[in-house]
């Protein structure tokens, strides 16, 4: 049926000519021109002699009086054209543009499940989780900077950073196939319930990234150590390769059940060492010892900071990135305005848990660097400690004035902030 159908459509069948000559009689009523038929009783034609008639079209010209006679010699309709080979054929446009649009279906179709890229670095999705590069040994991974990522200087929040440099750690053992049970540990570590804590972080910032651009940021792992592990970050431009942020860190192992500091067994490190990169730190360290400060020798103070259930993580303890929004909370508020964050440097000294009651403690630095009321660069120490005592982190802060480019140049106002 459904080949009939298509076949009836590129194959016209006339009609009979019987249909044309049951017109003439019955009840059926024709108008040729100005004669009009109507049917009577007696099955005759009557006819309106009065009417003007057209001259035929294809046939002899009528007059203006037919006689009853001549008409009923003649058709009312005339009958079809005979059926012959050319009248048969289809309409082959139709036929043309019907095949074509198929064509081009199946086309698409195909290309779709057979895409093959033109680049191969295509192959890899630029915002998907990422890829090892370099001999295996550097992960590579790119963010695009988000509406919500962003502060009210319109750039990204150095807790944007951070999150980026966390997730890039991550995915760099997951792809590694080094990811166990446990958040970021290898197999063997989560047999023995062994997990990561990082115990030093020290980052510099060159030039904050803006809402829409895409970073890239490279990630590897070194030896640090006995019993210690280095990871450091390179954040550059995706598009320009301008290095935007330097980062590195010392992590070391912990029992998850016990909460105390553990050795690395040799079961672990036969899994890890295989993917250390040697390499000096992507930033030069900070030796400078952080001072502890108490409530008399701080200048500014932030009580009764509380954790919320979103800032745990996997492990049940408080993400680090968090640290870092308590530490600001008690940065004095004009320098939050006039100044941007370039380098931060922190010791985490225990961790913090869902229960925890902190305080925020910040001091203006007397290394010289800057003071508050000067225009240039401004150094802070800090300390994040629980209510009774015990400290979580201690902290150094570096800014500079918003609008300075990398190289210190003061008062310089990109065009796109102007």
């Amino acid at each position: 049926m459904v080949a009939t159908a298509a076949a009836s459509s590129f194959f016209p069948v006339p009609s009979p000519s019987g249909d044309a000559k049951a017109s003439k009689f019955g009840s059926v009523s024709a108008s040729l021109g100005g004669i009009k038929t109507k049917s009577a009783s007696s099955g005759a034609l009557q006819v309106n002699t009065n009417a003007q008639a057209p001259p035929k079209i294809n046939g002899p010209p009528v007059g203006l009086i037919a006689s009853v006679e001549t008409l009923k010699n003649e058709d009312v309709v005339s009958s079809p054209a005979p059926r012959t080979f050319i009248n048969q054929l289809p309409d082959w446009s139709m036929l043309l543009a019907a095949i074509t649009t198929m064509f081009l279906a199946a086309e698409k179709q195909w290309m779709m499940l057979d895409w093959k890229p033109k680049r191969p670095d295509m192959l890899i999705d630029p915002f998907g989780i990422g890829r090892i590069v370099q001999d295996g040994l550097v992960f590579r991974q790119n963010f695009s900077i988000r509406s919500y990522e962003i502060g009210a200087d319109r750039t990204a929040s150095i807790e944007t950073l951070m999150n980026h440099l966390q997730e890039t750690a991550l995915n760099h053992v997951k792809t590694a196939g080094l990811l166990g049970d446990g958040f970021g540990a290898t197999p063997e570590m989560s047999k023995r319930n062994l997990i990561w804590v990082v115990t030093r972080m020290q980052i510099l910032v060159d030039r904050y990234p803006t809402w829409g651009d895409v970073v890239q940021v490279d990630t590897w792992v070194s030896a640090s150590g006995k019993n210690g592990m280095r990871r450091d970050w390179l954040v550059r431009d995706a598009k320009t390769g301008e290095t935007l942020t330097r980062a590195s860190s010392v992590w070391v192992m912990m029992n998850k059940v016990t909460r105390r500091l553990s050795k690395i067994p040799e079961e672990v490190r036969g899994e890890i060492e295989p993917y250390f990169l040697t390499s000096d730190p992507v930033v030069n360290e900070d030796s400078r010892k952080l001072p502890k400060i108490d409530d008399n020798t701080a200048d500014y103070i932030c009580e009764s900071l509380t954790p919320r259930w979103n800032d745990l993580d996997v492990n049940q303890h408080v993400n680090n990135v968090k640290y870092i929004g308590w530490i600001l909370e008690s940065a004095p508020p004009p320098i939050l305005e006039s100044h941007e964050l370039a380098a931060i440097t922190l010791e985490y000294r225990r961790e913090c848990g869902r229960d925890s009651v902190l305080r925020s403690l910040t001091a203006v630095s007397d290394t010289g660097i800057g003071n508050l009321g000067s225009p240039g660069a401004v150094e802070f120490q800090h300390l994040l400690r629980l209510e009774e005592g015990a400290e979580i982190v201690r902290g150094r802060t570096e800014w500079r004035p918003k609008h300075a480019d990398n190289f210190g140049i003061m008062g310089h106002i990109p065009a796109e902030s102007a």
